[in-house]
């Protein structure tokens, strides 16, 4: 049985002031990839409903030209991430968040990939990256990346290459950003307090937020 003490209430544990950024991370019961979203869908609308104090259904969700999704009479910003039996939500006001989770163990040939869709010393710095490691350092690049991106309300048809990081921080610094207006100084990237394996980011553009993270269960749907 799911502890009582980590069960999403009628209303958030704290307030969503005007500049916090609330972080809601939960874990499934494994059920497929199609039962994964279900969950992660039926896991975001159970949020939604916690903060706007009413229920939340399916059909006040609009889906934006790049895929982000939005709630039709606003009031909230909001994103969803999950990625097999979790799912991550960032919460907000007056401000457009993106957030992106992974978790290692999908054989991928992490170096091809950088070479082909990250800029050439983002892709340099995976291919130098001892392979015991290089999963986790391409996971923790690509989800800045994607992070980024969706706080753009943009698609990975955007390009990850027009995005460029100091890889080598933590989380990994935005150096240079392709879009009309974009300047990289004005970008916040915050790494996702998860457990392990589970790894992430969360990204928003402007004053700096406090930053606050709770863990939800629930029972499969």
């Amino acid at each position: 049985m799911p502890d009582p003490a980590l069960l999403l209430p009628a209303a958030p544990p704290q307030p969503l002031g005007a500049r916090d950024i609330h972080l809601w991370f939960c874990e499934f019961p494994r059920c497929g990839p199609a039962g994964n979203r279900r969950q992660a869908q039926a896991f975001l609308l159970r949020v939604l409903s916690a903060y706007l104090r009413r229920g939340v259904d399916a059909g006040e969700l609009e889906i934006g030209a790049h895929g982000k999704p939005a709630l039709t009479a606003g009031g909230l910003d909001f994103n969803l991430s999950h990625s097999g039996s979790a799912a991550v939500i960032a919460l907000a006001r007056g401000v457009e968040v993106g957030v992106d989770l992974e978790s290692p163990g999908r054989p991928r040939p992490h170096a091809e990939l950088a070479q082909r869709y990250f800029c050439g010393p983002e892709a340099q710095w995976i291919k130098n990256t001892p392979e015991a490691l290089r999963e986790t350092a391409f996971l923790r690049l690509w989800t800045a990346k994607e992070a980024v991106l969706k706080a753009l309300g943009r698609g990975l048809a955007f390009g990850l290459d027009k995005l460029e990081f100091d890889a080598t921080a933590d989380p990994p610094a935005l150096l240079r950003i392709d879009v009309a207006g974009g300047t990289a100084a004005h970008w916040h990237l915050h790494g996702l307090p998860l457990p392990s394996p589970w790894l992430g980011h969360l990204a928003w553009r402007g004053e700096t937020r406090n930053v606050r993270s709770f863990h939800d269960v629930m029972p499969p749907v």
